[in-house]
């Protein structure tokens, strides 16, 4: 069994958790969030297997345009990975509808399945899924509230850098 560690990072949105082993992250939370996942029990605490996460992260709050290429470990069943891994493809500053992603992923009937998978993502911000939007455009649903998705989707189409005033993983 692989080590796990975990480690807190301050972000312009506020207090970060991340986990994972040695070599892949597997969780990237808004401490607070909805569906934040606990400290793995047995984790140790330290920045040194996240060296390469937390600059990249780093890097994109600062509006640095950011290619995310750390190793990511996903859990969860087949089609939320399939969700996940279409969340990745969309460009950097550009948004869709939850109706655009599945068709996407080749099931346009699977809109609810794909917001329900959407809000199972356990890696926010590398694993995008702050850029799906509503069918009317608006922003709907994020774990970590409608502010930082706000705030994510400015920083990322260039914007001015302000400061903010459980699910399933069986196959």
């Amino acid at each position: 069994m692989n080590t796990l560690y975990h480690t807190y990072h301050e972000s312009p949105l506020g207090t970060m958790l991340l986990t994972g082993t040695a070599t892949h992250l597997r969780g990237l939370f808004f401490v607070g969030q909805k569906r934040e996942k606990p400290v793995p029990a047995g984790s140790i605490e330290g920045d040194a297997p996240f060296k390469d996460v937390l600059r990249q992260l780093d890097d994109y709050f600062a509006g640095k345009p950011v290619t995310f290429d750390v190793p990511l470990e996903m859990e969860g069943t087949p089609f939320q990975k399939t969700v996940w891994k279409a969340l990745q493809a969309i460009p950097r500053g550009q948004t869709i509808t939850y109706a655009q992603l599945a068709k996407n992923i080749g099931n346009p009937n699977a809109v609810r399945a794909v917001g329900l998978a959407n809000g199972c993502n356990r890696i926010s911000v590398i694993v995008p899924c702050h850029r799906v939007i509503g069918a009317n455009g608006s922003l709907t649903g994020y774990a970590g509230g409608l502010e930082r998705k706000r705030w994510l989707l400015d920083v990322e189409q260039g914007g001015v850098l302000t400061g903010l005033g459980a699910c399933p993983s069986s196959e």
